[in-house]
């Protein structure tokens, strides 16, 4: 046991050290959350105040969320207060507290709906509404809605259990403007769950919406779904500099997921991106992109944490902006 809780100091302090590698940091962060005790919260929770790196600390963050344990809560809320934090920090903050799920996350995400920023107001809402939909699920009032067996991610909304379910009909709740964000995003991900060529053309042509927010999860959902026929819209979202960079950075993550060399010579091309958060996540995309082009297991595997720190290759990550 006691070599074990020097295994977890260890990773923790690599993930804290900035002068490690980011991807190297990235896959200590996995490894932690993939243990999911009351002291791997606490790890994580420690990093965040010396961080500078945006993208790392709202990766922190997505983490604690996918843990579901109560103890992030007080630090996932000092992220959404503190106005100090970048916009995708605080946002990850608050999807975070909805995936939580609890009362007390409803009381601190409904302060946060009409946000000085748009994408942490619509996260917001959104939270609300994922926290109220679990509640009505829990008690008997509505249908549970359908899992998929090939994503294991806690979701920023439950994919839809209600109406039609083609991909047409999906595609237009997604598309609509006077539909809720909650409930384009329910349709969002039943396509993924349906998990089509037809179902990733669906998502990728959303990329039109004027919602940053909505157009990086959409570039997520792709990620995960890893289908060739996403990489030419990725592509586009990654190459447009007047794109916001919460978007080019999912979308570049997105594109190491695909993992294949055509997709590893594009990210190449943005290592020395302008936007910090970009030429970041195209390194950790890389990071990603060569581990899917190998013949290893698990990526940051938790239950031998300490070859985390090593670098072992393995294991498909969920990288999230």
């Amino acid at each position: 046991m006691e070599d074990n809780n020097n295994s977890v100091q260890q990773i923790a302090a690599y993930l804290k050290n900035p002068e490690n590698p980011l991807k190297a940091r990235f896959r200590a962060l996995f490894a932690l959350r993939n243990l999911n005790t009351p002291e791997a919260v606490k790890l994580i929770g420690s990093c965040f105040a010396e961080e500078t790196s945006d993208l790392l600390k709202h990766e922190l963050a997505y983490c604690l969320g996918q843990m579901q344990r109560k103890e992030a809560i007080p630090i996932l809320e000092g992220l959404l207060r503190d106005k100090s934090n970048a916009a995708i920090v605080r946002h990850e903050a608050g999807e975070a507290l909805g995936a939580i799920g609890t009362d007390e996350c409803l009381q601190i995400v409904s302060e946060f709906t009409d946000d000085d920023s748009t994408e942490v107001a619509e996260t917001c809402q959104i939270a609300v509404s994922r926290i109220s939909y679990k509640k009505m699920i829990e008690d008997g009032k509505v249908r549970r809605p359908l899992e998929s067996t090939l994503f294991f991610s806690v979701d920023p909304a439950y994919a839809s259990a209600e109406g039609p379910l083609n991909h047409q009909s999906l595609l237009n709740t997604a598309m609509d403007p006077n539909e809720t964000l909650y409930n384009r995003y329910e349709a969002m991900f039943q396509l993924r769950n349906m998990n089509t060529e037809e179902s990733v053309r669906a998502l990728a042509s959303l990329f039109k919406d004027d919602s940053a927010l909505l157009r990086h999860e959409v570039a997520f959902i792709l990620g995960q779904m890893q289908h060739e026929a996403a990489k030419a819209a990725l592509v586009e979202r990654l190459a447009d500099v007047h794109e916001s960079p919460m978007v080019r950075h999912e979308a570049a993550e997105a594109l190491g997921a695909i993992g294949n060399a055509d997709c590893q010579r594009i990210l190449h091309n943005y290592k020395k991106d302008p936007e910090r958060i970009v030429r970041e996540s195209v390194d950790v995309a890389l990071d990603i992109c060569e581990y899917e082009m190998s013949n290893e297991f698990e990526y940051a595997n938790g239950k031998d944490i300490i070859h985390a720190v090593n670098l072992p290759k393995g294991g498909k990550t969920d990288c999230k902006a």
